[in-house]
């Protein structure tokens, strides 16, 4: 191998992409690299949706290529959203390539605003998404979605999802008057949320995201046992109290054997809308703290911020109503570095990768 193939070799190897989080070579996602006179003629796949970060993936990747050996680097980015394992026990349902669960050991800190965040950020990213509101007593999604529709039925048996802001979405929501108390016992949320997931006639979904339930009591191990998942994503505020439920909620997916993408540290500080002074009013470094003792990374940290909440009542939520946002922006990373994880956390096989003069 001539020295500059080698020198080449070593650059991908030490380029670490900031939402895959590895570099190159071990995440699997090199397809090919050419050397072609003086350029680097170089292909990567991505496993994630990247339509909004594959031009400064090229852009990062150019410019650590001519640095460390020269050569001008031509970059071609695609990606393909792929199904990835599910618990043992379990087989993937049709029409859906992966299901990633957004939980948080107790209810208040913000879980719902995240799911649906989440899910517009991987739409906007290029994915097909759906959200399933899996809070049979609380429902919020029909609020956050600005969408009171009942969902249609061909055939009397299976549903079709109500479309929102693009997602396809299903909630119990939907289906019963929101003034009224769901008064019902384990066994029957447990039956009715297993109805929604199964009955409802989702069209080919690279990720449906499902607002859990709040907690780790029996509806949510339920679900967590019986549901093919993916990955989960955890939501927790800085505060010592969340963090001892947080954890809970980690190990649950543990004990269910779903790998637990990430941390998302919620009201992280709160942003005064007149003067924009920080102030971290839940403390600060939970989710660090968190991370350390658990080996779970931190996804990101969100503010508590009124706009936020303002937008979610109003039935447009941050991603979808101000899309160049601030917060948008971090939702959005959130999001991307969640299903990154998912893809390319681990590899079982690297491809073949040619190296060829021309």
């Amino acid at each position: 191998m001539s020295q500059v193939h080698q020198q080449l070799q070593s650059a991908l190897s030490s380029f670490v992409d900031p939402l895959i989080g590895r570099d190159l070579m071990s995440a699997g996602v090199l397809r090919r690299t050419e050397i072609a006179g003086k350029r680097a003629l170089i292909d990567l796949e991505l496993g994630f949706p990247a339509q909004r970060h594959e031009q400064a993936l090229r852009t990062a990747l150019a410019a650590h290529v001519q640095q460390a050996t020269g050569l001008d680097a031509q970059v071609t980015v695609r990606w393909k959203v792929s199904a990835h394992a599910v618990q043992s026990n379990l087989q993937p349902l049709a029409q859906i390539r992966n299901i990633i669960a957004i939980a948080s050991g107790k209810g208040g800190v913000g879980k719902s605003t995240v799911a649906v965040n989440f899910a517009l950020a991987l739409q906007a990213a290029g994915a097909r998404v759906g959200l399933l509101d899996a809070d049979i007593y609380g429902p919020s999604q029909p609020r956050m979605l600005g969408s009171s529709a009942r969902p249609s039925s061909p055939d009397g048996k299976i549903m079709n999802p109500v479309v929102a802001h693009g997602l396809q979405a299903m909630s119990i929501g939907f289906l019963v008057d929101d003034t009224q108390p769901t008064i019902w016992r384990g066994p029957m949320v447990t039956s009715a949320l297993m109805q929604l997931l199964t009955e409802t006639r989702w069209q080919d979904l690279d990720y449906l995201i499902i607002d859990m339930p709040p907690g780790t009591g029996d509806i949510a191990l339920t679900l967590s046992q019986r549901i093919p998942l993916s990955g989960a994503v955890v939501v927790t505020t800085p505060q010592d109290i969340a963090l001892l439920d947080a954890r809970k909620g980690l190990e649950m997916f543990k004990k269910v054997n779903v790998s637990v993408l990430g941390v998302v540290e919620n009201m992280s500080v709160f942003c005064c809308p007149n003067c924009g002074h920080q102030t971290a009013v839940f403390g600060t470094g939970g989710g660090d703290r968190l991370a350390q003792d658990t080996g779970v990374e931190v996804l990101g940290r969100l503010p508590l911020d009124a706009r936020i909440r303002e937008l979610a009542d109003s039935g447009n939520p941050t991603v979808a109503a101000e899309p160049d946002s601030d917060a948008a922006k971090l939702y959005g990373e959130i999001a991307l570095r969640a299903v990154a994880r998912l893809a390319h956390g681990a590899v079982e096989a690297f491809p073949s990768i040619e190296m060829s003069d021309d």
